[in-house]
């Protein structure tokens, strides 16, 4: 979960380093550094804090170095401090590298390099690889020849690598080659941007993409080595392979803010126009029926599946469930939800003619990929559902769909979630229609799920009314938040958004469930979020919101567009358009995302870069 950028080219290369870490700095900002080639040495900067940090630490370098490597980063072995920061260099003082994942065995790395003399500085499982390179590259590997088709550089990294157990992205410079950088990668993400004369690389294209919309994407076990002259692709094991070049899938200009405070808001305000470009050639009113491309060879396996697991992680998982709901419904097939992270250590019950759906917004979510190859190796059938055009995810799954929503740089998920739920209420909705949905029923799905996108830009322009809602609420430190049905699984998420940026202790709920435990949390004053739509179980929450109220607890309360008799119980009222149960959390969970984006600011907090926490979870 960290972020890495290395340059080499014609420019000087610390401009473009610091920038590509701002655009990275989603995937982590305890600590950052760069490390810059010129004239025989390297020269390292890094520090603690956000790249703000890093840039005032470089103000003064002028130098005109062509070639680095840059990281910001998201702790995980070591406090985050400057010493623990990267780059980090060898012991000998001529290896220097960034790296993001985690080295599984380290310690015995560690403990054996410690015996042969190699001394250590900081506490980071990254400085074992770079010792062990270093180690292997100063000659005393002598149980080893170098082959003469490799230089010693490339030969001491391969043959560390092989030696690694965990994952890794890396980016490596050595003093002794002045024009070479050497990445690899193994389950976490990095990417080749190949511009005129010049080479990018980076965890994620969004620090690529302002150079060159071309890129090769690493898969796990290969290598690139890049010079001056060109580049070459090879697996960890020496074995050259061909790397098919591939174009960028968005545009600088989706990654800017543009006239938003922050990326959260932006990406809560483009949810209209990012499900109409989920919706678009997909939802074809006409035939009522409708097309996803990416699954068109699966269409008969999905119909007859007999069972289906979605799996995915935090928002991911929340979109699932409503999923498993959706399909249960109206496709009629049995459906479990399960934790990624839990069901790659569980026995789970595969058989023939079961399907799983991973679901990811990076599409490089660890636990999620090693949910995907335990799928894969008891027989399933598996879909990816993802975002990122070209992750790992969508290269290792047998058929998927893309959001199509464009990048998402807010660590809290908005417009993922949304479109997370659309693709699965497209899917569902078009397996019912193949299995028992009657034309009549699927059309008037279809044309309602058309309308989303115009109801949510009517729900948006509430924002106002819902800051003022949490102007008299954001003060308060434990939150409820509950639903029923279909927005049981949105409670979930609202409550995970306000914990994620605004850091109040917030629990969702099944609303009738409140009463067997929970209702003991309620005092006066404490701050209960309903989603209180028309449709079945409308009376039962009515009662729920009753027994908050008679214990002093203040009601929030998302309720339906016209409906009059819910004012009495609410002691704020935000209303969302009409739609069927099945399609209800579309609308309901964006009142949410602005109540917790509100209420985060007004508590003085940075949304977008929330305290412990990264975009993207590439490491267990």
């Amino acid at each position: 979960m960290c972020g890495i950028v290395a340059y080499l080219g014609q420019k000087r290369a610390l401009p473009i380093l610091l920038e590509g870490l701002k655009r990275l700095e989603y995937r982590g900002y305890d600590s950052a550094g760069v490390s810059l080639y010129k004239d025989g040495e390297v020269l390292t900067s890094k520090t603690k804090g956000r790249i703000s940090e890093l840039e005032k630490l470089t103000s003064k370098n002028k130098t005109d170095a062509t070639m680095g490597i840059g990281h910001t980063r998201w702790a995980t072995h070591g406090k985050p401090n400057e010493i623990n920061s990267h780059p980090h260099t060898d012991f000998s003082n001529k290896i220097t590298l960034v790296h993001n994942g985690i080295i599984e065995n380290y310690t015995t790395l560690k403990k054996w390099l410690v015996s042969k003399g190699v001394e250590f500085k900081s506490d980071t499982d990254s400085e074992v690889i770079v010792n062990l390179i270093g180690y292997l590259y100063s000659g005393y590997d002598s149980d080893c020849e170098i082959p003469d088709t490799q230089d010693k550089f490339e030969w001491a990294v391969q043959r560390a690598l092989n030696k690694l157990i965990g994952s890794y992205g890396l980016a490596i410079i050595c003093s002794d080659y002045p024009d070479s950088i050497i990445c690899a990668r193994k389950g976490s993400p990095l990417i080749l941007g190949v511009g005129d004369n010049e080479y990018i690389i980076a965890s994620d294209a969004s620090a690529i993409v302002e150079h060159t919309k071309q890129a090769i994407y690493l898969s796990d076990n290969e290598m690139a080595i890049i010079n001056r002259d060109g580049f070459k692709t090879l697996t960890i094991d020496n074995i050259e392979i061909t790397k098919d070049l591939k174009d960028i899938e968005f545009s600088l200009e989706e990654i800017e803010l543009s006239s938003y405070d922050h990326y959260m808001l932006k990406e809560i305000f483009e949810q209209p126009e990012a499900l109409e470009r989920c919706f678009g050639g997909r939802v074809q009113l006409g035939e009522s029926k409708i097309v996803l491309g990416g699954i068109t060879d699966m269409a008969r396996k999905l119909t007859r599946a007999k069972k289906i697991i979605i799996t995915g992680c935090g928002t991911a998982w929340h979109a699932g469930l409503i999923g498993e709901y959706m399909l249960e419904q109206l496709a009629r097939i049995p459906t479990e939800v399960e934790y990624a992270s839990e069901f790659r250590y569980r026995n789970p019950i595969i058989e023939d003619g079961t399907v799983v759906i991973a679901v990811s917004q990076s599409g490089e979510t660890a636990d999620t990929l090693a949910a995907i190859e335990m799928a894969k190796e008891r027989g399933a059938i598996v879909l990816g559902l993802v975002n990122v055009v070209g992750s790992t995810i969508s290269r290792m799954t047998d058929a998927g769909i893309y959001l199509r929503v464009g990048p998402e740089i807010g660590v809290a998920s908005t417009k993922a979630f949304t479109a997370q739920v659309a693709v699965l209420a497209m899917l569902a909705i078009e397996l019912g229609r193949r299995r028992h949905l009657s034309n009549l029923e699927a059309a008037s799905l279809l044309k309602e799920l058309d309308s989303i996108p115009d109801k949510t830009r009517s729900i948006l322009k509430q924002s106002e009314h819902i800051k003022t809602i949490a102007e008299e609420n954001y003060e308060q430190n434990n939150w409820l938040f509950m639903g029923r049905g279909f927005n049981y699984p949105t409670a979930l998420e609202g409550a995970l958004k306000l914990k994620e940026i605004s850091y109040i202790h917030a629990e969702g709920l099944a609303a009738a469930e409140m009463k067997h435990g929970p209702i003991a949390l309620i005092t006066n004053g404490t701050p209960a979020v309903f989603i209180a739509t028309l449709g079945s179980h409308y009376e039962k929450i009515i009662s729920n919101i009753e027994e908050v109220r008679a214990r002093g607890g203040k009601t929030i309360v998302i309720a339906t567009e016209g409906d009059e008799n819910i004012k009495a119980f609410a002691d704020h009222l935000i209303s969302i358009p009409d739609v069927p149960d099945s399609l209800q959390p579309l609308l309901a969970v964006v009142p949410l995302q602005l109540l917790a984006y509100h209420s985060a600011l007004l508590r003085g907090l940075d949304v977008d870069k929330p305290r412990n926490l990264a975009k993207s979870v590439t490491v267990e």
